[in-house]
């Protein structure tokens, strides 16, 4: 029984030492360079939010790596998997995949920038500020508002503020499509009045439902030469609130209604002389989708951002009785 024990004891270690050495020689192999003559740099892409399993295949796609697994292992092993940077970095064959896991936790190329619909170009600013090495001033005082297509962005470290604005405005010449300007046509406005009504239309609707609804709206109002009555291009015009610390403010007193300002379009008509914030192409294609012939002159937004629309100045009334008091 003694020797049945041993044997089966020896066996087990025997076994053992077997996995534990296959495991070493495919650790050993699948951490090695694909191609120790591999000095070509590749240009590897880490997106926002990408997983790790994600990373690795990637990696294994680009031929950059020899085992998923292993670089899977190498990465929890080094507890380096929350230091995994966003952006694009340029990766040799003949790097081993340690050192492949380790770069990727500093030195990006490029830094991810997401602007999201409907800033001003101030805020804009701020964003690229915390990035990369770019003066708020000139970055303002160069660019032009409403053609800063709000997008992510793979933008260059030591890229200048031109260069920013470029990738940006190409961006946005890429979207409007001459398709897109001719629907602009079609509803009565130059590429440029689209663009003015849309950046209104962002930052008046919250909900995607109500984007083309409310371009609807303005668009008849434009018609009938009404004013806009647009709170917003007044919240733009009053600028940043430093008490709040934001470039809009959200309640208008009935001093801010007056002010004097080409942007205060309840004492002007017509479009305000330009753009007052950054739109996207959702709010852009509303405009282009806008109904000339829209039985509703007047809107309302209530406490949760839904707009309710009125054809009248009685139904608005009663609107703004329902909905906001």
């Amino acid at each position: 029984m003694k020797s049945r024990a041993k044997n089966k004891g020896l066996i087990t270690f025997i076994l053992l030492l077997i996995v534990v050495g296959g495991f070493y020689l495919f650790y050993k192999e699948g951490s090695l360079p694909v191609n120790k003559e591999g000095k070509t740099p590749k240009l590897f892409v880490i997106r926002q939010g990408e997983r790790l399993d994600q990373i690795a295949t990637n990696l294994k796609d680009a031929n950059l790596i020899r085992s998923k697994v292993v670089f899977f292992a190498i990465v929890k092993f080094l507890r380096i998997e929350k230091k995994i940077q966003a952006g694009d970095f340029r990766l040799y064959q003949a790097m081993s995949a340690e050192e492949i896991a380790k770069d990727l936790t500093h030195g990006t190329l490029d830094i991810w920038v997401t602007v999201v619909e409907g800033l001003r170009k101030e805020e804009i600013a701020e964003i690229l500020t915390k990035g990369l090495n770019i003066p708020e001033a000139e970055f303002i005082s160069k660019a032009d508002e409403g053609y800063l297509f709000p997008d992510t962005y793979l933008i260059p470290r030591e890229a200048s503020a031109d260069a920013v604005i470029k990738i940006m405005t190409d961006n946005f010449k890429r979207k409007v499509t001459p398709e897109l300007e001719n629907k602009f046509h079609s509803v009565g406005l130059t590429k440029q009045q689209a663009v003015i009504l849309a950046s209104i239309v962002e930052r008046e609707s919250k909900f995607a439902e109500d984007r083309q609804p409310v371009a609807s709206v303005f668009l008849r109002r434009l018609q009938e030469r009404m004013s806009l009555d647009s709170d917003v291009t007044i919240e733009y015009t009053l600028g940043y609130q430093p008490g709040l610390k934001t470039w809009w403010k959200p309640e208008l007193s009935s001093d801010d209604l007056m002010i004097n300002s080409p942007y205060n379009t309840r004492l002007r008509t017509g479009l305000p002389p330009a753009p007052i914030s950054n739109p996207g192409l959702a709010s852009l294609q509303a405009v282009a989708g806008a109904d000339p012939n829209s039985p509703y002159l007047f809107f309302v937004a209530d406490k949760r951002g839904h707009v309710h629309y009125a054809r009248n100045l009685d139904e608005h009334n009663a609107n703004i009785a329902k909905y906001l008091k």
